[in-house]
């Protein structure tokens, strides 16, 4: 059973946290376009967490879900998602926990960790190296699919994330003040992420660039590869049960 309360951020905007299970907490930050029930509760993964003695704690990241989605540009200061994710951390007052994130919520978790969050072990999903610089490049991406949402056809390669959008509702003001808030991380400061790492990513995808070149690049990581792309690595049993098994490890 799942139960969602919310908190206030460290600016008062509002976040729905979900949470299942009881024992180790791990938080897991769920991808763009995404939710908590999507990314984590939908496919399975949180109960395989839950069954092994886990408590998840899943917050719907700012401008997702169920949380707040001002469309003011000034509640989207620099990396306003590590921010989120600190005050989740303080607001619990999580001290001994596990952090997960997939793609965008990856970006989150290391840049959390780089910012002094100290979780027991850290799993970075749909995530690689190239991902976490370059950002401005992959943002205009979806930018892009925002401005032209109503006039894209099918065929056009920003279709897919016109229908994730579509399909969860999107806001898309606050997404594309979310978007802009994203910041980057430059290769030669991972060495600094000092708990033992994980890197998850499906065996066909390439979206965020070299998931091997990513482990290469954090001191204590391994690189585990299950199958698919990104975005159909987060329905398969795999990467649910490689996350329970890094972590129990």
């Amino acid at each position: 059973m799942t139960s969602a309360t919310t908190i206030s951020s460290f600016d008062g905007e509002e976040l729905a946290i979900h949470r299942m299970g009881e024992g180790q907490p791990v938080v897991l930050l769920h991808g763009l376009f995404s939710s908590a029930q999507m990314n984590w509760i939908k496919y399975g993964h949180a109960a395989k967490l839950v069954a092994s003695g886990f408590e998840c704690i899943m917050p719907d990241l700012r401008a997702h879900g169920e949380s707040a989605k001002p469309h003011d540009a000034s509640a989207y200061p620099h990396d306003v998602l590590v921010s989120d994710a600190a005050a989740v951390v303080e607001k619990l007052g999580l001290e001994h926990y596990d952090l997960v994130g997939f793609s965008l919520g990856a970006r989150t978790a290391a840049r959390g960790v780089l910012s002094g969050l100290r979780p027991r072990k850290l799993v970075l999903a749909g995530m690689g190296l190239e991902g976490l610089a370059g950002w401005e490049g992959r943002a205009a991406f979806f930018i892009d699919a925002i401005d032209r949402y109503d006039d894209m056809e099918r065929g056009d390669p920003a279709y897919f994330a016109k229908n994730f959008m579509k399909t969860m509702k999107t806001d898309r003001i606050a997404a594309r003040h979310l978007l802009q808030s994203v910041g980057d991380t430059a290769p030669d400061a991972l060495g600094a992420i000092a708990m033992p790492t994980a890197v998850v990513c499906g065996d066909d995808d390439r979206d965020n660039g070299s998931a091997e070149n990513l482990a290469e690049a954090i001191p204590d990581a391994v690189h585990i590869e299950v199958p698919g792309t990104h975005m159909s690595s987060v329905v398969k049993p795999e990467l649910g049960e490689a996350i329970v098994r890094y972590l129990t490890a």
